[in-house]
């Protein structure tokens, strides 16, 4: 066990001639180590760098794929590019390949992410918001129902949902795709557990006090404090639908309502079939343009993801 640090004394220099001098001040002992300083781990860094690499490793290969052409894609299949740069010949044999049908599956994925992630955004804000700060009968329930819809996959709605709808008549529309999407459980309970923590009580009080209906007080007092969680669900939310490939599945036969996902899919079936290998450098070509969405929407919205916006508005 090592001695205990020394205490220092710091004197101060000697008063003039005639008068005591100051008292001697304790300082603070120095220690080896600063506690403010993270220990660090060659495991945990090793095991990072790793989970790092196999994350980017596909995305290069796809950076690096779009770049090829077809008899390149064969050629060097792996990590480098090939002698000819072929990326912005790719993007645009891929959006007008078969009359330009990428670009309504686009605009197709962009309605569904549009309407369904954003109205269950807005749901799961609603809600969530209801439940951590206004008390009512069943609220127990409802929080059951929530956790319990949670632990359901998605996959296993989808067949029942076809059924409901096609009884409906909705399968075969857009309909059948937003009107699922518009729930998120998990939405909603992040934003039941956020809203709890985040909005404090005392701040509803004073707007209350000072007239503010329940309204307004949600749109000027707790919804600013919601940003984060707000952004974090739309993000979600929309990865989810922009990704989503099983329902769309289940309810849509028409090409012309498919999603990025299943367009994909049936060029990739079309480039596995004899004679149909010439579309493959557009099946990777469109992933790649698929992916740059949903980067740039992480990196434009990371800026809000902030805690603490409360901080210090209560005074304790």
């Amino acid at each position: 066990m090592p001695p205990p640090a020394a205490t220092v004394f710091d004197r101060s220099p000697a008063a003039p001639s005639g008068g005591a001098g100051p008292a001697p001040r304790l300082r603070a002992p120095r220690h080896r180590y600063s506690a403010d300083r993270p220990r660090r781990s060659v495991l945990l860094t090793v095991l990072t760098g790793l989970v790092l690499l196999y994350s980017l490793v596909p995305l290069i290969w796809l950076v690096l794929g779009a770049t090829k052409t077809q008899q390149g894609l064969s050629r060097s299949f792996g990590l480098w590019f090939d002698g000819d740069f072929a990326l912005w010949d790719n993007i645009g044999q891929t959006f007008t390949y078969d009359d330009g049908v990428f670009t309504r599956w686009l605009l197709n994925t962009v309605l569904y992410v549009g309407l369904g992630a954003g109205g269950a955004t807005v749901l799961a804000v609603l809600g969530g918001y209801a439940l951590a700060k206004f008390d009512f009968p069943g609220r127990r329930a409802v929080f059951a129902v929530v956790i319990g819809a949670v632990a359901v996959p998605g996959t296993a709605l989808a067949v029942p949902t076809f059924l409901m709808f096609s009884r409906m008549g909705l399968t075969n529309t857009p309909w059948a795709v937003i009107v699922p999407s518009l729930i998120s459980p998990f939405g909603l309970y992040l934003m039941w557990v956020f809203a709890t923590e985040a909005v404090p009580a005392e701040l509803m009080e004073a707007a209350r006090i000072d007239g503010a209906g329940e309204v307004r007080t949600f749109l000027t007092v707790a919804l600013p404090l919601l940003a984060p969680g707000i952004v974090t669900v739309l993000l979600f939310t929309m990865v989810a639908t922009w990704n989503n490939y099983f329902l769309p599945l289940v309810m849509l036969k028409d090409p012309d309502w498919y999603p990025l996902t299943l367009g994909l899919n049936s060029w990739n079936a079309q480039a596995a079939t004899a004679g149909g290998e010439a579309v493959f450098h557009l099946v990777v070509t469109g992933s790649l343009i698929t992916v740059l969405p949903l980067i740039a929407a992480f990196l434009l919205l990371q800026k809000y993801w902030r805690s603490g916006l409360a901080a210090g508005s209560v005074k304790e």
